[in-house]
């Protein structure tokens, strides 16, 4: 559930930030964009502005609530797997029987000063 939220919640993101990208300043229009001269007959004659502020609107209340679906899930705790379960038990150890370096005595060192 998490990773389809924040798949959806990075897509919106790049969306918003194209659409913001693509808006043109309130003096040019679409046609400024696509060359078309001056005529904005591919939105109409208002152009698409109208357009682009409700797409940039709708962007915009779904990169919130996919971020606060977000931060709603991440509070709860994850459910743990079979590994982690596993790792968790403590397995009883025998105690460990002395290496056989261990067992050699060692040799003792001169002290002696001639």
């Amino acid at each position: 559930m998490y990773g389809v939220i924040f798949a959806l919640h990075v897509l919106i993101c790049i969306l918003l930030i194209v659409v913001v990208l693509i808006q043109q300043t309130r003096g040019a229009g679409m046609s400024s964009v696509f060359g078309g001269g001056g005529s904005d007959s591919l939105f109409g004659g208002k152009g698409a502005t109208p357009f682009f502020i409700k797409l940039t609107s709708g962007l915009a209340v779904a990169f919130f609530l996919t971020s606060l679906f977000l931060v709603i899930l991440s509070r709860r705790p994850v459910p743990k797997t079979a590994v982690e379960k596993g790792i968790e038990t403590e397995i009883p150890t025998a105690p460990v029987s002395p290496t056989p370096e261990e067992q050699i005595p060692s040799v003792p060192q001169d002290q002696g000063g001639e």
